[in-house]
């Protein structure tokens, strides 16, 4: 009686084993590719969303915003959104995204979903840029304007000379200057 043996050498098993971990390393690697497919079209996504929540925001700012200003004793004629100035690609430029204006000045509104200290000081420099390259002969002003801005944010705004819009329920407000607020001019 013969008995058939199951029993592989040593080369054979080391070859089958060889060939099961490429074919695990195989997948693997197609899984990552696959994951890391996903993760960029998700970021993608998200910048989209975000971009798009941005611009609806940038609406509301500008909403009641003229009026909230006029209240405060200022005239604005005009309002216009997304405003660049300087040479295009160069440091020399930039963008406004809610531009006010009436006869002899202008103020340039930054809007963040979320308004921070680095938001306010980035906008200070802008403000600061504009002022050097953006060909303005009239006086200028800044504000900042966020959905979400902390008490201790909003207080440095000011401190900077900056006006402050938030969300309030479902509009924009100005938050009233404090008493001796005087607004910085570029």
């Amino acid at each position: 009686m013969s008995t058939i043996q199951n029993t592989l050498t040593y080369e054979e098993w080391l070859q089958k084993s060889g060939q099961e971990f490429d074919r695990r390393i195989a997948i693997t690697e197609q899984t990552l590719q696959e994951a890391v497919a996903l993760a960029k079209q998700n970021q993608k996504d998200i910048g989209a969303l975000t971009s798009s929540m941005g611009l609806v925001i940038e609406y509301m700012v500008g909403g009641g915003i003229v009026g909230q200003f006029q209240d405060l004793g200022i005239d604005i004629s005009s309002l216009s959104r997304d405003k660049t100035f300087g040479k295009r690609g160069t440091e020399e430029s930039g963008q406004i995204d809610v531009f006010l204006e009436n006869g002899d000045l202008v103020i340039l509104v930054e809007v963040k979903t979320k308004l921070t200290d680095d938001a306010v000081r980035e906008h200070l420099e802008r403000l600061e840029k504009y002022r050097l390259y953006g060909n303005e002969k009239r006086r200028i002003q800044g504000a900042v304007a966020g959905a979400v801005a902390p008490d201790n944010v909003i207080r440095f705004a000011q401190r900077q000379g900056l006006y402050v819009v938030i969300q309030s329920d479902d509009t924009f407000d100005l938050v009233t200057p404090p008493e001796g607020f005087k607004a910085k001019e570029w």
